[in-house]
């Protein structure tokens, strides 16, 4: 699971021009809303949506679209589809494994053009249950500047499970369901927090050379971009060597 950080700071510099922006900013509004539709307009209440904005602030959106996004999901504004969660499991070259994760008005278009872009790109859709196996969910915190001892110390009794440095700060995992226990808990000790979710992160992960490994991201960026994909999960190996590739 090492790199994740780097990746998710690779990642939100591609997306940084205006229209990656709108498109990412969309797909939060959209998951804002459903949560609030789900489980009320209230973060303090409602894990889910807590998350959402959290995740929001992370990409710098504006505090109005948040609040437009969680009123259209408590019927206070209209213009909230009935949009449906989805989960594909499917296979990218060299056999990566990947969880796609959609919130989607139409299910049968969403599956079509997923389809479509596996098939282009030397993937395929597996059989439910082939993928999602592989796959744990977790609270996942970055900390720059943190050190190891720092966070071990602050979030322990919070039940941090797994604390990576990488150079820059530390990487700390935990149960999902003790995600707001460890936020609490770093929050109280001041420690400063750049990324925090809970995501899906593989048993194991495949290793594969830098240019086959690319093909993979880039499937992966393509399905990404899809209107209707919200997350996309996969098992490979995010190696120094790639991620340097990635930024040169």
């Amino acid at each position: 699971m090492a790199g994740h950080s780097k990746w998710s700071q690779i990642k939100r510099k591609k997306g940084a021009n205006d229209q990656k922006r709108g498109q990412i900013f969309s797909k939060l509004s959209k998951e804002i809303t459903v949560a609030a539709k789900l489980g009320g307009g209230d973060p303090e209440l409602n894990p889910r949506l807590r998350q959402a904005i959290s995740a929001a602030k992370a990409e710098s959106m504006p505090n109005d679209n948040i609040d437009r996004a969680i009123k259209k999901g408590t019927g206070e504004l209209e213009g909230a589809a009935a949009y449906e969660e989805g989960a594909y499991e499917a296979y990218g070259p060299d056999g990566i494994a990947l969880l796609i994760e959609t919130l989607t008005d139409n299910k049968n278009r969403t599956a079509a053009e997923i389809r479509a872009i596996l098939t282009k790109n030397n993937g395929n859709l597996g059989a439910p249950g082939s993928v999602s196996w592989m796959f744990h969910r977790k609270a996942y915190f970055y900390l720059p500047g943190a050190t190891e001892d720092q966070a071990l110390e602050a979030t322990l009794e919070a039940g941090a499970e797994e604390i990576q440095p990488d150079g820059s700060g530390v990487e700390l995992y935990a149960p999902a369901d003790a995600f707001d226990r460890v936020l609490k808990a770093l929050a109280a000790a001041e420690i400063k927090m750049e990324d925090e979710k809970i995501s899906s992160f593989p048993e194991n992960t495949t290793d594969l050379e830098v240019e086959r490994a690319q093909k993979v991201l880039h499937l992966i960026e393509l399905l990404e971009d899809h209107e209707d994909v919200q997350n996309v999960y996969h098992n490979l190996n995010l190696s120094d060597s790639l991620l340097a590739s990635l930024e040169a």
